[in-house]
């Protein structure tokens, strides 16, 4: 094995074409320089420099190791400066809605990631009661949840309005026990389907619970259940129901906010931040088929 404190010395030596001047460079003396020298040949099994009055002269053996040595060389500091680096490397824990990281993702958090190559990016998904309470719990930075109340403690990003919705043409809006799709328990919106039900409304049967809008958005086309949908995933293939008409709760209007965790805020989270609030056009608004 090539030590790289011998290496370092051969390329004094080499260098300098002295060992006297190749000591004093690495703060040696001159017969422990010549030991490791030694060492180094015996290492290789090869005499490395040639020495005369003049100084010394690298022989063949010697040019090639010369090359190795300064990549070995480089490749040692290398690492050094990466696990360095590593050590100082800031980690940002962020929480988004499960069914909403495809839109953050496009509208902004790509953006951060090639921008902060420094900055590990830790995101996390959950329904927003979970995020919230993990916050409160220390697992994140910031997070973005959704709630039907105004932010008492958090920043609104704007509102999200839901439609209750079946299929076009279909006839799962149609049974007396209406079968539904809806988000996890802890989603609010789920909370505000059962906290807003009556006994004089229509019963419930929950046929899916899921975190997926595509899931929510397939079960509703195919004329499986109703769902309370998100006003921008409406599709051609479905229709709004009115509430009151079908016998179904009320939906309010949900307000998308940002929260943080004040312990941990930096100069980084604040960019996080203000990229995201930058965006709240696209998340709110802009409608993108493939999600």
């Amino acid at each position: 094995m090539l030590k790289i404190e011998l290496l370092e010395s051969f390329i004094a030596v080499a260098e300098n074409g002295n060992l006297s001047k190749a000591a004093e460079q690495i703060c040696r003396t001159q017969s422990a320089l010549s030991l490791q020298i030694k060492k180094l040949e015996e290492s290789v099994g090869q005499p490395l420099l040639i020495r005369d009055n003049k100084g010394v002269t690298l022989t063949e053996s010697g040019v090639t190791l010369l090359n190795y040595a300064y990549k070995m060389m480089q490749l040692s500091s290398q690492a050094l400066d990466d696990l360095k680096d590593g050590q100082n490397r800031e980690i940002i824990r962020l929480g988004v809605p499960t069914d909403y990281i495809k839109r953050y993702l496009s509208s902004c958090l790509l953006e951060f990631i090639r921008e902060f190559t420094r900055i590990e990016l830790v995101i996390d998904t959950d329904v927003s009661g979970n995020l919230y309470k993990r916050l409160q719990q220390g697992e994140f930075d910031v997070i973005v949840a959704t709630h039907w109340q105004t932010p008492a403690n958090g920043e609104l990003l704007f509102e999200r309005r839901f439609h209750w919705v079946a299929a076009k043409n279909g006839n799962a809006h149609k049974r007396s026990a209406i079968p539904m799709a809806l988000y996890p328990e802890n989603c609010p919106i789920r909370a505000q389907v059962f906290a807003n039900h009556q006994l004089t409304m229509r019963s419930i049967n929950v046929l899916l619970s899921t975190p997926s809008p595509q899931a929510l958005c397939m079960a509703v086309e195919n004329d499986l259940t109703i769902a309370p949908i998100a006003e921008f995933r409406i599709s051609d293939k479905m229709q709004i129901l009115d509430p009151v008409e079908h016998g179904l709760p009320i939906l309010p209007v949900f307000n998308e906010a940002l929260y943080l965790n004040p312990d941990t805020q930096t100069d980084a989270t604040l960019q996080l931040i203000s990229l995201i609030k930058a965006n709240v056009e696209n998340l709110a608004h802009h409608n993108d088929d493939s999600e």
